[in-house]
């Protein structure tokens, strides 16, 4: 059973529904919680993927502890019913503390893919790091992304049997959704000789001034530069939103769209100069189609990336993203070693990875 309920989780649970299709070792249910609605739907739709049981729990203004309380109050028929050999949860929403929760008070197996991130900062990212640390906890098989993010395991005297390596789904995903031929409307708005940025940010934890203070950068640096342009689809977080159209509104080098299919987002993402986020599977997804990332936040889980040199943490302060932006456009140099820096997250084969360690570990 696998369970998941966010934009995100659905991108990087995908393949491994997909590639359960082919494999006649096992049965899946898929369960979706619906924490995100829209922007889950259209995942599901892109990889084809239709649920056998959507708790539908998204509500205005919801809470982390409604989603909590309902997930957990609502999967548990549905784990007493189908008694699932294991359930595989997704990395670090409420979603996937919640459910693993459930799993275990119905003494299920749990599998946790993309296991051991760690900042060991439980409030950044916020509830995320404390979303994963609480999951692990729990699981009782782990799919590491990385070998760094194996050893924050063992840190935490995780059993290594019970430890797999397997790189990252993210990257398995890519298989099913760039395109060579690919065209958007926004790419005729953009003029072809223009560098284009892709721009994406909506974590909690920059809500309150982080927000603002990255989008006058941004600003600034697109009047600043006659070839740069940058495309923003908006999250619907209210909050994002509002900063979004009061900053950006009347600036005709800034494209707002709406929140964009993977597909649409993952072709974007190929075509452009650079990426600038504070998303977790952006920093993943960038290194595999040659893209240089500012990450918008001062910590991060994907220290891989870092290392490797395709990621640089720019963090919300104006003068740092500003910096980081004509770092890339103006230095030829640092823009070359990042974007042809090694992937550090694998090799696009995570999800056979995965089902190859389950059938170990039930053998």
């Amino acid at each position: 059973m696998l369970i998941f309920g966010t934009r995100p989780e659905a991108i990087k649970m995908a393949p491994i529904i997909k590639a359960i299709y082919k494999d006649d070792r096992f049965e899946s249910v898929v369960v979706i919680t619906g924490q995100h609605r829209e922007m889950l739907d259209q995942v599901l739709s892109d990889f084809k993927i239709v649920p056998d049981y959507d708790l539908n729990l998204m509500k205005t203004s919801q809470t982390l502890s409604s989603i909590t309380t309902g997930v957990i109050s609502n999967l548990d028929n549905i784990l007493k019913n189908d008694e699932p050999d294991i359930v595989l949860v997704h990395g670090d929403t409420a979603t996937t503390f919640a459910a693993s929760i459930s799993a275990f008070y119905h003494q299920i197996p749990i599998g946790h893919v993309e296991a051991g991130l760690r900042t060991w900062n439980k409030y950044s990212p916020f509830p995320e790091e404390m979303n994963r640390q609480l999951t692990d906890t729990l699981a009782d098989i782990y799919f590491a992304p990385t070998t760094q993010s194996k050893d924050n395991l063992l840190l935490e005297n995780h059993a290594e049997e019970n430890i797999y390596v397997t790189g990252n789904t993210a990257i398995d995903a890519l298989r099913y959704t760039v395109q060579r031929d690919y065209n958007h409307a926004v790419l005729s708005n953009v003029d072809k000789n223009h560098r284009l940025i892709l721009l994406t940010m909506h974590r909690r934890e920059n809500q309150d001034g982080g927000l603002k203070d990255v989008f006058q950068s941004v600003k600034h640096v697109v009047q600043e530069y006659d070839d740069v342009e940058v495309v923003f689809p908006v999250h619907l977080s209210p909050v994002v939103q509002n900063i979004a159209h009061e900053v950006f509104d009347n600036v005709d080098k800034v494209h707002l769209l709406p929140p964009l299919n993977t597909i649409d987002f993952q072709n974007l993402a190929a075509k452009s100069y650079f990426i600038m986020t504070d998303s977790g599977g952006v920093q993943e997804e960038a290194p595999s189609l040659g893209k240089p990332v500012l990450v918008l936040r001062d910590t991060t889980e994907r220290p891989e990336g870092v290392a490797a040199g395709t990621l640089k943490l720019v963090g919300t302060h104006a003068d740092n993203v500003t910096e980081g932006m004509k770092l890339l456009l103006d230095d030829v140099d640092t823009y070359q070693k990042m974007a042809q820096a090694k992937n550090p997250y694998g090799d696009g084969n995570a999800s056979e990875k995965i089902l190859d360690a389950i059938h170990h570990y039930f053998e």
